[in-house]
C-alpha cells in the first residue's frame, strides 16, 4: 500500500476510527511513531506507518487480540478496490459496473470511448 490518503479512507470507511501523525501503543506501553493508528480500549493499537515507498502494519498482535490474516486481508482487499477505481478514473475510464461475487471477490467492469 503506497497511497496514504486511500490507506486512511479504506480504515474508515472499514469503521475504525483513525488518528494521524501520533504514536502506537504496545507491549508494555511501549510506543513507536506511526502516520495512522487505530486505538484500542485495551492499550495495543494498531498503526500504519511508511517504510520507503509502502505502509507497513505495526501491532502487537498478541496483545491486540485480533486475527492478524484477516485483519490484514479486509483491508488490502478494501484497498485494492478503491486504488482500482481511483486509477482507473484517473487514466479517463469509467466504472461501469462493480459487484461482489458469493465468494467476496470484487468484479469491476471499466470502459472508455476512444
Amino acid at each position: 500500500m503506497k497511497d496514504g490518503q486511500i490507506l486512511k479512507e479504506v480504515l474508515e470507511e472499514l469503521g475504525y476510527q483513525v488518528e494521524s501523525q501520533t504514536h502506537v501503543r504496545g507491549y508494555q506501553n511501549n510506543t513507536t511513531a506511526a502516520e495512522y493508528v487505530i486505538r484500542q480500549a485495551n492499550g495495543y493499537d494498531l498503526g500504519f506507518r511508511r517504510n520507503g515507498e509502502n505502509y507497513e502494519l505495526v501491532a502487537d498482535f498478541w496483545g491486540a487480540n485480533i486475527k492478524k490474516e484477516e485483519f490484514i486481508n479486509q483491508i488490502a482487499q478494501s484497498y485494492a478496490r478503491k486504488n482500482l477505481l481511483a486509477t482507473a478514473t484517473l487514466q479517463g475510464f469509467d466504472i461501469e459496473e462493480e459487484e461482489t461475487l458469493t465468494d467476496g471477490t470484487v468484479r469491476v467492469v471499466v470502459g472508455r470511448w476512444v
